[in-house]
C-alpha cells in the first residue's frame, strides 16, 4: 500500500516522487489537456465508465488524441491494486496534448490521499460566496471554443476564485452568469431541493456535465424524486430546502451558508448523503461488470 501511486498508460507503475513531464510539456506552459477526478472505494474506482465518457468528450472538444479506453482502463485497475482496499482515495486521470516541440501526448493516472478538506466538507457541510464568472449563459453555444462543457487543466480562474473566497472566510464558490443564473462550483454541480423536488442548472448554460449528479438522478428518480435541469437563480438557493455542492470525491458537501447568510436545517441531508453515496456505488458496480 502506497502513500501515492502513479501509472503512465504504458501501464508501469512509477515512482511518484519521481519527475514525469518534461518542462515544455503543454500541461505545464498552457495548460493544455483534460483531466478526470474519480473516487477509490473498497478497491476500485467508482463510477469509472461515466468518467472515461466525459474524459473522451474533453478530449474532442480539445481535438487531442485519446488513447484506447481499454488503456485506460488497464491503468486505473493497476493504480487501484497499488492504492489496496483499506481506504479511500482521489485518482486523476490526466492527458495533455504532450511537448510543445513535438511528440505523443502524455497520458497517465495518480492516487493519492482523499485529504482533510474534503472530509470536512462531507461531515461540516460549507459557506460559500456568490461570484460573476463573467459570462452569459448563451457563450456556449455562440463560441465553443471557450470549451465551457469540458474539463481542462485550465483551473487558474477556478483557483484564484478558492482563494479569493477564501480571504472572506468562505470555503467554496457558486458561479452566477452575467444574467445572474446559478452555474457551477469550481469544482462541483450544484443541486437544490424543494421538498422531493431536485433541481440543478442545465449544461447548455455552460457548464460542466456532473457525473455523481447524472448518478444521483438516475437512483433518486427511483426513489420518489422529481429530478430536474432548470434556470436558477440566486434567490433559490436562499428559498430552497437544502443546497449541495454534488462531486466525484467530495460527493455531498451541504452548502450551510451563503453570501454571509445561514441556512436553515434541510429535511433531506441525510437522504441526499444517502442517495449519493448509493448512486456512486451503485454506477461504480455496474461499471465494473461492464
Amino acid at each position: 500500500m502506497s502513500d501515492r501511486v502513479l501509472v503512465t498508460l504504458d501501464h508501469e507503475v512509477r515512482d511518484a516522487d519521481a519527475p514525469l513531464l518534461h518542462a515544455d510539456d503543454l500541461a505545464v506552459v498552457r495548460g493544455d489537456g483534460v483531466f478526470e477526478t474519480l473516487l477509490v472505494r473498497g478497491g476500485r474506482a467508482l463510477k469509472v465508465e461515466p468518467h472515461l465518457a466525459r474524459l473522451v468528450a474533453s478530449a474532442r472538444a480539445l481535438g487531442l488524441p485519446i488513447q484506447d479506453l481499454d488503456e485506460w482502463r488497464l491503468a486505473l485497475e493497476l493504480a487501484v491494486e497499488e492504492w489496496g482496499s483499506e481506504r479511500e482515495g482521489a485518482m486523476r486521470l490526466v492527458l495533455s496534448r504532450g511537448r510543445e516541440s513535438g511528440g505523443d501526448a502524455t497520458a497517465f493516472v495518480t492516487v493519492g490521499p482523499v485529504s482533510e478538506r474534503i472530509r470536512e466538507a462531507r461531515r461540516d457541510g460549507v459557506s460559500v460566496l456568490t461570484l460573476a464568472r463573467g459570462y452569459s449563459v448563451d457563450l456556449s453555444a455562440s463560441a465553443p471554443w471557450q470549451l465551457l462543457g469540458a474539463k481542462t487543466l485550465s483551473y487558474a480562474t477556478n483557483m484564484a476564485a478558492l482563494r479569493y473566497a477564501a480571504t472572506l472566510g468562505a470555503d467554496d464558490v457558486i458561479f452566477v452568469s452575467s444574467e445572474g443564473n446559478v452555474l457551477e462550483g469550481p469544482r462541483s454541480t450544484v443541486v437544490i431541493a424543494r421538498d422531493r423536488h431536485l433541481l440543478t442548472p442545465p449544461p447548455e448554460h455552460g457548464i460542466l456535465p456532473g457525473t455523481t449528479q447524472q448518478a444521483l438522478y438516475e437512483v433518486a428518480s427511483g426513489k420518489g424524486f422529481r429530478c430536474e435541469y432548470a434556470a436558477l437563480r440566486p434567490a433559490d438557493l436562499i428559498t430552497a430546502e437544502g443546497v449541495w455542492l454534488i462531486s466525484s470525491v467530495t460527493m455531498a458537501a451541504r452548502v450551510r451558508k451563503i453570501d454571509g447568510l445561514a441556512l436553515p436545517d434541510a429535511p433531506l441531508a441525510d437522504e441526499i448523503v444517502e442517495l449519493v453515496d448509493l448512486a456512486v456505488e451503485t454506477a461504480g458496480a455496474e461499471s465494473a461488470e461492464a
